[in-house]
């Protein structure tokens, strides 16, 4: 009984097997297939652009970045100010000193490219706990979207571009 039923259960899984190699598409139809996928994915992933869930207003929000050298000054505890306009976000870093000149989102070997638009920095006078205060640069840096990574490249003061990944999030807004 257990042999008819073993034989029964292969038979079964052999003629499914069968049927699904028969009603295959040729590679041409498979691969036209697997494009439209793709593309069908691409426009899905367009369409999936986050948008700014944040009210129009000023948030304080975590900066985080891959670097121990690279990082939000000590003074603001990790955090900038986040400003959300008509459903953009910008957030406002200050960094640790005014070593680092420009900022640029994307990679350093695009931020190299004539033509890259490169973030300008400001002055910024932050206050440590101590009381003591020092001019340092910060940069306005634009965010697509909260709690996800995204590429910025840093220049230097030796003239060289480096990779960072970057994220915001935790926005709590300002009083």
């Amino acid at each position: 009984m257990k042999k008819k039923l073993l034989v029964l259960v292969l038979s079964a899984v052999m003629a499914v097997g069968m049927m699904s190699g028969c009603g295959a598409k040729s590679d041409t139809s498979d691969g036209e297939a697997k494009v439209e996928q793709e593309a069908s994915s691409k426009e899905d992933k367009k369409e999936e652009t986050p948008k700014c869930e944040l009210e129009d207003g000023t948030y304080t929000a975590e900066f985080k970045t891959d670097s121990g050298m690279f990082h939000v000054n000590e003074a603001n505890d990790g955090c900038g100010t986040l400003t959300v306009k008509d459903g953009k976000m910008t957030i406002h870093i200050s960094l640790v000193s005014k070593k680092i000149i420009n900022l640029f989102v994307g990679t350093a070997a695009d931020a190299a490219k004539d033509g890259a638009k490169l973030l300008e920095p400001t002055t910024d006078t932050v206050k440590y706990s101590d009381g003591t205060t020092e001019e340092v640069y910060g940069f306005d840096v634009p965010v697509e979207a909260l709690d996800q990574e995204f590429d910025l490249a840093i220049l230097g003061t030796k003239g060289t571009w480096y990779d960072h990944k970057v994220s915001v999030s935790d926005p709590k807004a300002t009083k």
